[in-house]
């Protein structure tokens, strides 16, 4: 049987304490990872032409772009492109792009090991 690339996950979260536990349950579980901690991060990797598979993003970041901000341009880009949110904060959901996951803060990472493996 041959060997399938691993899926590319690219994780978008200021807090670096929350970024590392999940880039580390994401690894372990096989998982190609590319960290950013702004949404100017997130999509330089987009324009940077990197294959991604799934996009996971906090809601709120540092910088001026907000989590729906790079699901939006992402998605633009890759209209199938797998999203998933994460937020302590936000209520409003109503900028969530078609066919996504919201998990609240604090969220158990295997959780969201588990719905980008099934994406």
């Amino acid at each position: 049987m041959p060997d399938s690339a691993p899926t590319v996950v690219l994780v978008v979260e200021d807090d670096s304490l929350l970024r590392c536990v999940v880039v580390q349950e994401l690894r372990c579980a096989g998982c190609e990872v590319l960290e950013a901690s702004t949404g100017e991060d997130a999509l330089a990797r987009l324009h940077a032409g990197r294959r991604i598979d799934v996009v996971f993003t906090d809601i709120q970041l540092a910088g001026r772009l907000s989590g729906w901000d790079v699901a939006e341009q992402f998605r633009a880009a890759h209209a199938a492109l797998p999203i998933i949110y994460t937020s302590g904060n936000s209520a409003d959901r109503s900028r969530r792009v078609p066919d996504s996951l919201f998990f609240n803060k604090p969220y158990r990472s295997g959780e969201v090991v588990a719905a980008v493996l099934s994406s």
